[in-house]
């Protein structure tokens, strides 16, 4: 089958052995995908990840191991991409995504979903409603990334809040923080993506015109840069005892000036991926639009030139249909 892998380089290739599917399992046939900015770090050897990349889908079921789930065939769903023992504490309290023998899709011991089919387990699966489309249920997993910030800490009405970063994780989050009201100001270094964020009713300003006595006054600052200096300017923007949200995967290997956590007591929260409903409940509702984000989308056989398109400066997403 075609797929697209990564083993010291990145490839196209079209035979690909088809998974089989395991107790528990069922296999999925891709519809829409995301490239996201975690494949690209995979290719610069993060989590030393070999096989076949890709987290971000939304599919069709097209077969069951167990003839109890049979009623999902032909559903479309997305999924959750960590998979847990289902043995240990964290598994217990729901807490797969932290479960230490974990797999996680196309980022670690576990093929991805760019591919004509992949398996994932019935448990990891969430129903698409039928009024979201693929090029919005596409983007539940990111958008649900973005969410975890709320289960994570308590955003006061008076608080005030910054975005850094205008990337495509910067965009979900700001899709977020619009869609759930909060005040909030959406800081980055492009004004044609930020104006994203002003058409969906949030504030914006461009990082040069931050001034002096704007630093050390935000009580909550979510970092989204995927840069070292982005964490460090992150840093000097917030509060003393205030909350600075960590969302950026870098694999980096410059040192981190940390002195400013200390002397100014903040709060440093790392926030991955986060639950999967509250994003479709808002979907549902009509709360989430994601065709701001959307650059491009390219036939599934285009991938390596939509890799190619996701690292150039003025791309929010690319999305592959298969």
């Amino acid at each position: 089958m075609k797929a697209v892998i990564f083993n010291r380089e990145l490839k196209f290739v079209e035979d690909y052995e088809k998974p089989e599917l395991k107790e528990n399992e069922v296999l999925i046939k891709p519809k829409m995908l995301g490239i996201c900015n975690t494949d690209e770090e995979i290719t610069k050897g993060y989590m030393g990840y070999n096989g076949v990349l890709g987290h971000e889908f939304v599919g069709i079921v097209e077969d069951v191991y167990d003839k109890k789930h049979s009623s999902i065939k032909g559903k479309r769903v997305a999924g959750e991409i960590n998979l847990g023992c289902n043995n240990c504490i964290d598994c217990f309290n729901n807490l797969q995504r932290h479960c230490k023998n974990r797999q996680t899709l196309g980022i670690f011991n576990k093929d991805g979903c760019f591919s004509e089919y992949f398996t994932l387990p019935f448990s990891n699966l969430v129903l698409i409603p039928d009024n979201v489309d693929d090029e919005t249920a596409v983007f539940v997993e990111p958008l649900a990334a973005a969410y975890e910030i709320f289960e994570q800490i308590q955003i006061k009405p008076m608080d005030k809040v910054a975005i850094l970063g205008d990337g495509k994780l910067g965009l979900c989050i700001s899709t977020v923080m619009s869609a759930m009201n909060v005040d909030y100001v959406h800081i980055g270094k492009h004004i044609e993506k930020l104006q994203i964020t002003k058409n969906a009713g949030g504030k914006i300003k461009l990082l040069d015109e931050i001034k002096e006595d704007e630093l050390k006054t935000y009580d909550i600052v979510i970092e989204a840069t995927g840069s070292v200096g982005g964490f460090e300017t992150s840093l000097s923007l917030v509060r003393p005892r205030g909350i600075l949200v960590l969302k950026s995967t870098i694999a980096a290997k410059e040192g981190l000036n940390l002195a400013s956590v200390v002397v100014d007591e903040i709060t440093v929260i790392g926030s991955r991926c986060g639950r999967f409903e509250p994003v479709i409940r808002l979907m549902e509702k009509g709360k989430i639009n994601t065709k701001p984000l959307i650059t491009k989308i390219l036939p599934f056989e285009d991938a390596l030139k939509g890799f190619e398109l996701n690292r150039q400066k003025d791309t929010i997403k690319i999305l592959l249909k298969v």
